[in-house]
């Protein structure tokens, strides 16, 4: 099979290379002092990673919609031709700049705030040194794949005086809300026992392995990449800390698990009989992916058997939390339907929430709530999702974000912390599926005395 993985390799190959491209050096900087706020009184933003999710879900709503507020000052990725295509989609005249100019680019363009969007494997290198170099952070989760960045994150935010936000749109869901104020109001009384169940479909499910997603070494696998936003949630919901991560998971449907593979779906001898034929070109931002193609070799439309896919499509994890809940937590990417089953078992009774053809995210689903009193009556109710991305959680995010003095009553803005934890329980099952044991989260780093667990 050498022959059908050349362009994926030669895209890993330049990936890595472009990360180690021009090692960082410390800058000689004062950390702790604060960048003069510019005549016109917007804050200025640079974006690192140009691929969708920058493009669609910061850089242009930024433009779009809080103009009178934030200024895009510059662009920056290791595909010069996605980027460029990047900057006409977001119709932006900011300048743009390789990966291995990021210093460069914070030199000369002085942003307040660096919105990291990368590959995940890379988040935390641009989280460290934009902190370093001056800078506020904004980034996607996962914070961190690897539990020893963790230590890196921590260690710079305090050294610089800087900030990290971790953007969990999961938390703005109507859905995620509502669940809050149930379980703040007590009336289920303390929670004992949690479940989450995350059933992802062949649609959506399958579209993490024709992208790097589908390798551990890029992602941490989807009980990083994807369940990043589910413990997130847990770990506010309940607001306490995990402290113990049992797992188990496996490759069991994608990968290996077929009798036929190819490059990738374009190319593809087998595209009349495999039910994952996927054609591109029905996908909106196609053109973004495929122009810069012949930079890097990456093919969003890989093949989902290919055999060097690792990251699991099959998974349970157990987590122990320091108030003493325990969560059952589950994700399989092939289901026949999407959505999400989610409990909590309480003193007083029970808290259902059944969410299911969740997709498109544009359109509004019904939620289905079922809250059941031990000795009691049970109620039954349905929220809708309101539109816009991700039930329009994305843009009630943003505006936490880049509008002034927002209030945040459920407590909904999370920091380095609450990215670290998240990215930790996913790392810890991942080591725990790994070597069969059990882990504790605190040996995974060794946290400084700040910290306090």
């Amino acid at each position: 099979m050498g022959n059908m993985e050349s362009g994926r390799r030669n895209f890993i190959k330049k990936t890595t290379m472009a990360a180690a491209v021009a090692p960082f050096s410390m800058p000689a900087v004062n950390f702790k002092e604060e960048k003069n706020i510019p005549a016109n009184g917007k804050k200025r933003y640079a974006l690192v990673g140009t691929g969708t999710r920058g493009s669609s879900s910061w850089a242009k709503p930024l433009i779009n919609n809080y103009v009178q507020h934030a200024e895009l000052v510059a662009l920056c990725d290791i595909n010069r031709k996605r980027m460029n295509y990047a900057k006409g989609y977001i119709d932006s005249k900011a300048p743009t700049y390789h990966a291995s100019e990021f210093e460069k680019m914070v030199d000369e363009t002085k942003p307040d705030t660096v919105i990291v969007t990368t590959t995940d494997c890379f988040h935390e290198k641009y989280i460290v040194k934009a902190m370093e170099m001056g800078c506020d952070v904004i980034s996607e989760k996962p914070l961190v794949t690897e539990a020893w960045q963790a230590l890196n994150v921590i260690e710079a935010e305090e050294r610089s005086g800087k900030k990290v936000t971790t953007t969990f749109n999961a938390r703005f869901g109507n859905d995620s809300e509502e669940i809050k104020r149930i379980l703040l109001s007590g009336d289920l009384g303390k929670v004992l026992s949690a479940e989450y169940h995350e059933y992802l479909d062949t649609n959506h499910g399958a579209s993490y392995y024709r992208r790097w997603h589908g390798k551990k070494r890029f992602s941490g696998s989807l009980l990083v990449h994807k369940a990043s936003h589910h413990f997130d949630q847990m770990n506010w919901w309940l607001d306490s800390e995990p402290e113990v991560v049992t797992a188990n998971g496996k490759v069991g449907f994608y990968g290996k698990n077929n009798s036929f593979r190819g490059k990738n779906c374009r190319s593809c001898s087998f595209k009349s009989k495999c039910d994952f034929y996927w054609d591109i070109e029905t996908y909106g931002a196609k053109d973004l992916y495929l122009t810069g193609e012949s930079e890097d070799g990456y093919l969003r439309d890989g093949c989902v058997w290919d055999t060097d896919i690792d990251t699991y499509d099959t998974m349970t994890v157990e987590v122990k939390y320091a108030n003493n809940v325990l969560l059952n937590y589950s994700l399989n990417s092939y289901m026949p339907y999407e959505g999400q089953k989610i409990a909590f078992n309480c003193e007083k009774g029970r808290l259902e929430v059944r969410i299911f053809d969740a997709q498109p995210w544009e359109v509004p689903n019904a939620f289905e709530f079922r809250i059941t009193k031990n000795f009691g009556d049970t109620k039954t109710f349905g929220l809708n999702r309101d539109v816009g991305t991700h039930g329009g959680s994305d843009d009630k995010m943003r505006d936490k974000i880049f509008l002034p003095d927002q209030p945040d009553e459920l407590g909904q803005m999370a920091g380095s912390r609450s990215g670290l934890l998240s990215s930790l329980i996913g790392i810890a099952a991942v080591k725990s599926i790994e070597t069969g044991q059990q882990v504790n989260v605190k040996d995974l780093v060794n946290f400084p005395v700040q910290w306090k667990w």
